[in-house]
């Protein structure tokens, strides 16, 4: 196993607004990049097909950005696995960019399962480990491209330049 780096934690919010100014309210992070009811193609769910209706909220603390991530629908998935939709707290990392069939292959051979997987319309997307057992949370693997590289830049360029208006920011 290669040296991973964290890149974000995320947490599930059963409300994405409320869920935005709680952290900013306690940690005074901000801006929050919103991206609702993401569309999704190609969603499994521990190998089947699936449908998921998600939105997230994106900021950046230091080194780490933070998502913030609600499901709409009740389809199984690795966030329904973790948290009923009235519930929230602590989900998954994201491990920093790299090969994504690769590091899902490995992180396949030491025993944790792929749940959920599904790309964006723009082309990235991610796979989503059971490593609650080991370590309380799931791990996400990117599926990277340049827009998820952009978003990154953005969210993070943003949080170093803000000057604490518009807390919210749809994309």
């Amino acid at each position: 196993m290669t040296s991973e780096q964290i890149i974000q934690n995320a947490y599930y919010v059963p409300d994405l607004e409320a869920g935005i100014a709680r952290f900013h309210a306690l940690w005074g992070v901000g801006p929050f990049f919103v991206r609702r009811h993401i569309q999704l193609e190609n969603v499994t769910y521990r190998g089947s097909p699936s449908e998921l209706d998600i939105s997230a909220a994106y900021t950046q603390s230091g080194d780490l950005m933070i998502e913030l991530v609600t499901q709409h629908n009740d389809a199984p998935s690795i966030f329904r696995d973790r948290f009923a939709a009235h519930e929230g707290g602590f989900h998954h990392v994201a491990l920093a960019f790299g090969d994504h069939d690769a590091r899902v292959a490995e992180f396949n051979r030491m025993g944790f399962e792929s749940v959920t997987s599904f790309k964006t319309c723009e082309g990235r997307g991610a796979t989503y480990l059971d490593t609650f057992e080991l370590l309380g949370h799931a791990t996400e693997i990117y599926i990277v491209n340049d827009s998820l590289k952009k978003l990154y830049v953005d969210v993070r360029r943003a949080s170093e330049t803000w000057d604490g208006k518009e807390l919210v920011r749809e994309l």
